[in-house]
């Protein structure tokens, strides 16, 4: 089985591969963007199959995804991915990631695997295994989430303060963490401590749904942006 790490983490790759190759005949490769993560599969012929035919009981390739730190566009794009290449079995090993991103993964069926990357090794590894077989597996704290969606859905998310809304007009305009912790004289832990919480409030994942919010807000017009 081959399993594919994409995951910009070192410290997540190595404990996630150390995890990978415990298992018999496993094959670990590691990506470190999308596109990149597109042109292996497409090399790897046995993870197409026909839109028409089922989905394959076996699957060919592993992929072991943090979905937050890849610049998916949005979930449409990964779900629309993963019907592309049927016979992958995801692997969502991530933190942070909003209450309709699990709700939408999650009616996908046995496609996706959700794992919070502060689980324990027992869930991880218990992940690995089902996935190896395209059976889902979903952690206790994603699993708490899920069932608590309906309930965080009727709490309105807080205001964003002054500071975070010029980090999002800046995110918007295309600006790194890095580029934005720069120009603000700041340290790159303490804007992208502010990207996370602006990221909660808006229920958002990605920095082109943040640009989205920003438009629609007024934050920006659409000369500012260049996703």
């Amino acid at each position: 089985m081959q399993y594919i790490l994409a995951d910009n983490q070192a410290l997540t790759r190595l404990g996630v591969e150390t995890l990978c190759h415990r298992l018999e005949g496993a094959e670990v490769r590691t990506v470190e963007s999308k596109q990149k993560l597109i042109t292996l599969l497409q090399s790897q012929p046995s993870a197409l199959i026909a839109a028409s035919e089922p989905r394959s009981p076996q699957p060919s390739i592993v992929v072991l995804l943090d979905f937050t730190l890849f610049d998916f566009k949005d979930v449409e794009e990964l779900l629309m991915t993963a019907q592309r290449f049927r016979r992958v079995h995801w692997v969502l090993l991530s933190d942070e990631l909003t209450d309709d991103f699990i709700s939408r993964v999650s009616a996908e069926g046995a496609a996706f695997s959700l794992v919070s990357k502060q689980c324990d090794t027992y869930e991880l590894d218990q992940a690995l295994r089902l996935a190896a077989r395209h059976q889902r597996y979903v952690c206790h704290t994603m699993m708490e989430q899920l069932l608590s969606v309906p309930s965080r859905r009727e709490v309105r998310a807080a205001d964003l303060t002054r500071t975070e809304t010029e980090i999002l007009r800046e995110i918007a305009q295309g600006k790194t963490t890095k580029e934005i912790a720069a120009e603000r004289c700041s340290s790159f832990h303490t804007v992208n401590t502010h990207r996370k919480n602006i990221f909660r409030k808006l229920n958002i994942n990605t920095a082109y749904e943040a640009t989205r919010y920003a438009l629609r807000a007024g934050l920006i017009d659409s000369a500012e942006y260049y996703i």
